[in-house]
């Protein structure tokens, strides 16, 4: 089952990430040697577990946002590279603690470090990436920024606890959702927007700007990549359509039809989600139900509202071409489901 968005956003001109990605390719290869610089360890297992992830081809948005942000302001130093790079390590550490909570065994299409080395490697390797993130953090000597990007690590696994409590519980709202979603992902982007601005030393309400643009990139993408899951393919995720309903995942596609269904509905949500039956008998039922109540269309919609709010926050930015990109990249996150 393909998603279906029945909204103007469909029709208007694929988005692309390649204007961000060309603005920021010089500085970008320069974060990825310094992150195969800084994976690197006498303890063999470390650069094992962290370059099978580090290549496994995602897009690094996160330090390409702080890169462009930067750059937007007139930087023209080197900790903006440094700061990207920590900003990738966050990530980094933070899909292979995922992988090991959610027990999954795909990531970007390939087995997961956990089902290669095991939960404890996987855990300990993460552990280490933040430990060098935040070594980088001091190096660039910038309080501010470390102020950021520290809080959102506390942030962050805030959102991994909460998720956990939340998970496999269908008495969860669609505030308990955005509460997660907040802290799990929105956090990471706000927090890699905003280091920009800081060590470019632009005024507040620039850095306001680019925080606000990042935390709502952040929920628009987030709820893109939960309604994907219902319905999107293997090849376009990089893991199984449908990990969410096996793993027990409370995601907004599923809070709305779990609202809006009939008590027999309800009672099969209660079964299959807080009850672990997740067969694929179930999942296709699941998928149909989904689909009966538009959840789809309407996360997309949720998805389209954020993403208009990180839009009007660059909005008071002058133009240029680091902005121009950087509102691409919003219609690129939300056109993914197209």
């Amino acid at each position: 089952m393909g998603v279906v968005v029945s909204l103007e956003e469909g029709k208007k001109k694929p988005a692309s990430v390649k204007p961000l990605v060309d603005l920021t390719r010089a500085d970008m290869e320069r974060v990825n040697q310094l992150i195969l610089s800084k994976a690197g360890s006498d303890v063999q297992m470390i650069p094992e577990v962290a370059n099978h992830l580090i290549s496994s081809g995602g897009k690094r948005l996160r330090p390409m946002l702080t890169l462009a942000a930067a750059s937007m302001f007139g930087y023209d130093g080197d900790h903006h590279v440094k700061l990207a790079t920590s900003v990738e390590f966050m990530h980094t550490a933070t899909l292979l603690h995922d992988d090991v909570v959610d027990e999954s065994n795909l990531r970007r299409g390939k087995s997961t470090a956990r089902t290669i080395w095991g939960n404890q490697a996987s855990v300990l390797v993460g552990d280490f990436l933040l430990g060098q993130a935040f070594r980088m953090m001091v190096d660039v000597g910038s309080l501010d920024a470390l102020d950021v990007l520290s809080t959102a690590a506390a942030v962050i696994a805030e959102g991994e606890v909460l998720q956990l409590s939340v998970a496999k519980n269908m008495e969860t709202t669609e505030d308990d959702y955005l509460s997660v979603i907040r802290a799990k992902t929105a956090a990471l982007f706000a927090a890699a927007a905003e280091v920009g601005p800081i060590i470019a030393k632009a005024d507040k309400s620039s850095r306001a700007a680019l925080r606000s643009f990042g935390m709502n990139l952040g929920y628009a993408f987030q709820m893109v990549d939960d309604a994907l899951d219902y319905g999107g393919t293997a090849a376009s995720l990089g893991k199984n359509v449908g990990d969410d309903f096996r793993e027990g995942k409370i995601t907004l596609p599923v809070i709305l039809a779990f609202r809006r269904g009939t008590a027999n509905e309800q009672a099969f949500w209660r079964k299959a989600i807080e009850g672990g039956e997740s067969s694929d008998q179930n999942l296709e039922q699941a998928l149909q139900l989904i689909q009966k109540y538009d959840a789809l269309n309407d996360t997309i919609a949720r998805a389209l509202h954020y993403g208009t709010i990180a839009r009007d926050a660059l909005a008071p930015l002058p133009a240029s071409s680091h902005k121009a990109a950087l509102m691409e990249v919003i219609d690129f996150s939300i056109q993914r489901v197209n």
